[in-house]
């Protein structure tokens, strides 16, 4: 993507991250989307990554990893008391010019793969709803599973409008959302059963390597202080648990991990603010895959940002799909809508 044809998502990101709660992000963007020298080294990342997180989270990255620049004392995450965000533009500028090296080699060897914990605020009800209309154990499959946080769903504790309802007691993270509109999801006391888990990406994130570790934490925004360490916690619990993380095109392998699952477990796909950077071709060739699939067993498909922005589950029962619309979602998962209405 030329250089010129960046400064649009830049001017909408800023808008996003006004909203998401990153005031130096929002500041900073507005300014990138106007320098042309900031956005020519932008313009170095993959097109298919989502360019302002990218940028923004390699210059993080930097940052975190001990780079004495007079930048980061406009950080939250750097500094307890960060300087005024008016002031930091010409900091950042001076940043990538210095450091533009290593800005461009992070670009290009990267991706955006942001492994929000709290987006279980969301699978958690789904899949109760999923393990009461079949009772059998999940088998989960996550395309674009990055580290694998959302995979261990069933681990963590859950707060919803302040009131914790259920999930693993004493856990050591606790999700926290709210439900901001429809009825309140049927929740279990504990957990359902998981028998399986597999993750896919075309990059697996192996929080046990330092690297990989530092890059995740860098792709949160600087003042988002509790996602930063509720990601940590999770971290831990993902360390000392076994996933089968597989490396390769999730449509691909599909078939080939399905055929390892016994039919005492019902196949649970899913996949969450990934959809949106597949291309339309794969979301068909998905489609088609679990529809087949579906022909010979049942299967489950759970996911957003894919044909829209809503939550949807796809139930296949006896070849015949089931589709649900689950409702609205946030992108870090601090709220979402229950509106479908159980039959």
């Amino acid at each position: 993507m030329k250089p010129l044809q960046l400064s649009p998502l830049y001017k909408r990101f800023s808008k996003e991250a006004q909203k998401g709660s990153s005031v130096l992000y929002s500041f900073l963007s507005e300014k990138i989307a106007e320098d042309e020298e900031i956005l020519e080294l932008a313009a170095a990342a993959n097109k298919d990554q989502p360019n302002p997180n990218l940028l923004l989270g390699s210059v993080h990255y930097l940052l975190l990893q001990g780079n004495n620049h007079p930048l980061r004392k406009y950080f939250p995450s750097l500094t307890l008391h960060p300087l005024r965000k008016e002031e930091a533009f010409l900091e950042f500028r001076d940043f990538c010019r210095l450091n533009a090296s290593e800005i461009r080699k992070l670009l290009k060897s990267k991706l955006v793969q942001t492994n929000e914990v709290g987006r279980c605020s969301y699978l958690y009800p789904c899949f109760s709803y999923v393990h009461e209309q079949f009772n059998k154990p999940l088998a989960l499959i996550e395309i674009g599973t990055s580290a694998g946080l959302q995979l261990l769903w069933d681990h963590y504790r859950y707060c919803y409008d302040g009131i914790i309802t259920s999930g693993t007691p004493n856990a050591s993270v606790t999700i926290e959302a709210e439900i901001k509109s429809g009825t309140f999801p049927v929740l279990p006391v504990l957990p359902p059963p998981v028998s399986h888990r597999f993750g896919i990406d075309l990059h697996v994130n192996d929080l046990k390597n330092e690297e990989d570790l530092a890059w995740l934490k860098a792709l949160i925004w600087p003042e988002h202080h509790e996602r930063r360490e509720q990601f940590l916690k999770a971290a831990q619990i993902v360390q000392q648990n076994q996933l089968q993380l597989i490396e390769g095109n999730g449509v691909d392998l599909l078939p080939e991990i399905i055929e390892q699952i016994p039919d005492d477990s019902i196949v649970c796909v899913f996949h969450t603010h990934v959809a949106n950077q597949i291309v339309n071709e794969v979301k068909y060739q998905l489609e088609e895959t679990l529809k087949q699939i579906g022909q010979s067993r049942n299967i489950v498909h759970l996911y957003n940002n894919m044909w829209d922005e809503k939550l949807h589950l796809d139930m296949i029962i006896n070849g015949e799909t089931k589709e649900l619309v689950i409702g609205e979602t946030d992108g870090h998962g601090r709220w979402f809508t229950w509106e479908f209405l159980r039959k």
